[in-house]
């Protein structure tokens, strides 16, 4: 399995940032793997934004959730992510990573992709 996140690189303070993730060598929709968004912001730790799981069901982390939206295209198995009103606080390396429903550890990550917001 392999996860490719890709995105916008720069983007300016107030706009809507939109990530995508593709995922190949398997299925977004297989029992039972739940896919996260993650981010981790410059000389910080990583923080978990938001997840789908295979069967659609979406859950966020309660400080992002009024700007973040998670969504998938289960015909291309690609999972994305807004974050809308953007500020400089947002700049961070995201990345897209699975986790394992029999052992509720993430197996696989994406590379991330580096997002900074600047006017």
């Amino acid at each position: 399995v392999q996860l490719q996140e890709s995105g916008p690189g720069l983007v300016k303070p107030s706009q809507t940032l939109s990530l995508t993730c593709t995922v190949s060598g398997g299925s977004i929709t297989s029992k039972y793997f739940f896919w996260s968004w993650i981010r981790q912001p410059p000389g910080k730790g990583l923080e978990w934004m938001a997840g789908i799981s295979y069967d659609g069901t979406t859950n966020y982390n309660p400080s992002l959730k009024s700007r973040t939206s998670i969504s998938r295209d289960t015909s291309n198995d690609q999972i994305s992510l807004q974050l809308m009103s953007v500020t400089p606080e947002d700049t961070a390396m995201y990345y897209c990573a699975r986790i394992d429903g029999s052992t509720w550890a993430y197996d696989y990550w994406g590379q991330g992709t580096q997002v900074t917001v600047s006017s």
